[in-house]
This record gives structure tokens, C-alpha cells and sequence, in this order.
């Protein structure tokens, strides 16, 4: 079966870095768009980053730009996320995803994906 998988997550200061870690198992998604999400309690899963299939198109929620960087390995069907300066707002579950169109553009919103991981929490004290 079709499998994300999540790590990395963890509790740190604000102003720490984490690198969040999406495996993938059950088919490939070299031809893919993947993408983080996250979301907090009482709120809607959002938007964080995505990258394509070949690395040439990548979009960030304007309050991670700068920040944080997504990038992904197609050899080890890994994505990852690299989150530097950690502010208290990004306390949330962080969530892999991944769009089952082959070629896909790269896409921001939940509903453009298809399969999802169990998410990674992250926690950010002030």
C-alpha cells in the first residue's frame, strides 16, 4: 500500500532549526509534486511549501519564506524540509503529502493532493 512517512518532528525554542523528513513507500513519486502542510489545533491544515517532480518549480506560504527550504531526493523517494528560525506560530503537526497526477504542477492547496502522511509534530516555546 501506498505509504508517507513522516519524522523529525520534535520541541525546541524559538530561533532553533528542525529538518523534517518524508519517506515514501508503496509506489513512486519521482513524477510527482509533493508538498508540506501543517496544522495547528482549532485550525484548517495549511499550505507550507511544495516542490515538483524535477526541482524547477518550489512555493512557500509567504510567512515560511525565507525560512524554511523543501527539497527532495527522487533517488531515496525522500522530500524533506528544512525549518530554520523557529517562531512559537509555527507550532503545528506537519503533514507530507503527495499528488497522484504523474508530471503535476506544483500545487498549494489541500485539495490538490492525494495521499497523505500521519504528520510529525513540531512544537516551538517562546
Amino acid at each position: 500500500q501506498v505509504q508517507l512517512v513522516e519524522s523529525g518532528g520534535g520541541s525546541v525554542q524559538a530561533g532553533a532549526s528542525l529538518r523534517l523528513s518524508c519517506a515514501a513507500s508503496g509506489r513512486t513519486f519521482s513524477r510527482n509534486a509533493m508538498g508540506w502542510f501543517r496544522q495547528a489545533p482549532g485550525k484548517e491544515r495549511e499550505f507550507v511549501a511544495t516542490i515538483n517532480w524535477n526541482k524547477n518549480t518550489i512555493y512557500y506560504v509567504d510567512s515560511v519564506n525565507g525560512r524554511f527550504t523543501i527539497s527532495r531526493d527522487n533517488a531515496k523517494s525522500t522530500v524533506s524540509l528544512q525549518m530554520n528560525s523557529l517562531k512559537p506560530e509555527d507550532t503545528a503537526v506537519y503533514y507530507c503529502a503527495a499528488d497522484g497526477r504523474d508530471y503535476g504542477v506544483a500545487r498549494t492547496s489541500v485539495a490538490d493532493y492525494d495521499y497523505w502522511g500521519q504528520g510529525t509534530q513540531v512544537t516551538v516555546s517562546s
